[in-house]
């Protein structure tokens, strides 16, 4: 697959050797303000039209039903930045929009991405653009991390919450976490973060009257391959730049033609 490139900037091997030190990077814009527009009045209308009874926190994988969202998935600004952290060969994995409404947004709990895809990727390789569609910050419920933690890539022990009290029905316990290390993420809109699959991370409830929405974009070098669990696993990925590395084992769908 052709590689168009973007004018935007990308992350530097300084920021590149960083992310894969801390775990995380903060970056800046990836879109222009007419795309980051576009992305919010989809957003907008996702949230309008959300089944009576579901939360816009659990968007999960939104563009199987809205091809639309493609273009911000395979953007060159998206896939160049991407490129900078796992090399030009890129799967598509996954994406999510967690939007939290002002006064009663969910907290997500304390989790590593890779607790949650265990027996569907091999290896886990997998990162995360973290795209803040409104303003991110402390008072709004932004994402925090815990830097480093990615290099223990070890199976981690949760406890249950209680239903509906979070985004998560899970949290990892008390004694995984080191709260002296916490690090908030702060984003204005338009700006992202990258971070690793096996970083820990979370972020509070949302008590301000603003949304805090986010959208996170997955993307895995295609050399991991995905093994669906079973026939009712229906998950989609795409080849989106370079070369299918996996031996043929990953079975790609087809990237939607734009409308």
């Amino acid at each position: 697959m052709a590689a168009m490139k973007s004018s935007q900037p990308i992350p530097t091997p300084e920021q590149a050797e960083a992310y894969r030190r801390e775990g995380y990077l903060r970056f800046g814009q990836l879109f222009n303000e007419e795309e980051l527009g576009e992305l919010s009045r989809t957003i907008d209308y996702l949230i309008e039209t959300l089944p009576k009874g579901k939360r816009p926190e659990h968007l999960d994988v939104p563009h199987f039903d809205h091809p639309c969202l493609m273009k911000f998935l395979t953007h060159p600004a998206v896939l160049d930045a991407v490129e900078a952290l796992i090399g030009p060969d890129i799967t598509l994995w996954s994406s999510h929009f967690i939007s939290k409404p002002g006064g009663d947004g969910l907290p997500v709990s304390w989790h590593t991405d890779a607790d949650y895809w265990k027996g569907r990727l091999q290896p886990i390789e997998v990162v995360t653009v973290w795209l803040a569609v409104d303003r991110s910050n402390r008072e709004n419920g932004c994402m925090r991390v815990i830097p480093g933690t990615h290099h223990e890539r070890k199976e981690r022990r949760y406890r249950d919450l209680p239903e509906g009290s979070n985004v998560f029905g899970t949290t990892l316990e008390e004694n995984e976490i080191d709260e002296a290390k916490v690090v908030d993420i702060e984003l204005e809109a338009g700006e992202c973060s990258f971070h690793d699959a096996w970083l820990i991370h979370g972020s509070l409830p949302n008590h301000s009257p603003r949304r805090r929405c986010g959208y996170t974009m997955r993307y895995m070098p295609s050399s991991v391959v995905f093994a669906p669990l079973g026939p009712r696993d229906t998950h989609k990925v795409f080849l989106v730049r370079g070369k299918d590395l996996s031996g043929g084992k990953t079975i790609y769908t087809e990237i939607p033609k734009p409308v």
